[in-house]
């Protein structure tokens, strides 16, 4: 008679005894799982299914990573590295093996320390020289605001214009570019047919203050900046006489209505 946990695939364990398997993995104590990290039918995909366990904790995950012969699969790496109760050496030392979007993913999973979170920007940010073009317009498209402000610094005009419109960008980032003395050539172009960013009174103001931007797009700032401010703007010594008369015009209007 055959038996009848190998009676599925010749050689190999049912599927039923698969199955069975796996749910052990998933429901047994804590303290019974390090005894199953030298049972013979663990595969990558019973790993997974130990690794999503969110009550694993650190000292475990300690024990599991000095298990290097248990890596045998990116998966295995990645559900390691988005545990939350990765011991943060470990999750720092996986942060190298993860694929690039992973990382972007790590650094804004939910439950992941912040200075995990922190660590994987810094570590998207060196990697940016190295990646291909159609890699920044994704993470342009998806990825945090300092990431984003690192993309956007660049320069490059297919990645800047998705960056600036992605909803993640704060005000604070922005205004932080503006201060700087000068930007790409992509960036303020941008920024100046961008209708979200354009209608917030401070990066308005503070596209008007940058010395850089074309006179016919800072014109269309005006109404979006408070009375204020932009009479303190007409008194700067280093706005040009054409900025200045405009700036007059615009206040002159608003005395009128």
């Amino acid at each position: 008679m055959a038996d009848p946990a190998n009676s599925g695939v010749p050689g190999g364990p049912s599927k039923h005894a698969e199955t069975s398997f796996a749910k052990e993995i998933s429901s047994v104590s804590v303290s019974v799982l390090l005894s199953l990290l030298d049972d013979p039918r663990l595969n990558d995909e019973h790993l997974c299914i130990l690794l999503g366990r969110k009550d694993l904790p650190e000292s475990f995950l300690e024990v599991f990573a000095r298990r290097r012969e248990l890596f045998h699969s990116y998966p295995v790496i990645r559900v390691l590295a988005f545990h939350p109760n990765a011991p943060r050496k470990i999750a720092l030392r996986l942060l190298r093996e993860l694929h690039l979007m992973d990382v972007m993913k790590l650094s804004q999973a939910a439950g992941v320390a912040p200075e995990l979170q922190r660590n994987a920007e810094e570590h998207l940010i060196a990697r940016l020289p190295h990646v291909a073009l159609g890699q920044k317009i994704a993470l342009a498209r998806q990825a945090t605001a300092r990431v984003l402000a690192a993309l956007i610094l660049e320069g490059n005009a297919q990645v800047v214009e998705p960056a600036v419109e992605n909803p993640r960008l704060t005000e604070a980032q922005m205004l932080k570019l503006l201060t700087r003395e000068k930007l790409p050539l992509a960036v303020v172009p941008a920024l100046c047919r961008s209708r979200r960013w354009t209608s917030v009174p401070n990066v308005a103001l503070a596209l008007l203050r940058y010395s850089h931007t074309p006179p016919d797009a800072a014109v269309k700032l005006l109404p979006h900046v408070s009375t204020a401010d932009l009479r303190a703007l007409a008194q700067t010594k280093t706005l040009s006489p054409t900025m200045r008369q405009q700036i007059q015009r615009e206040l002159a209007h608003r005395s009128s209505l």
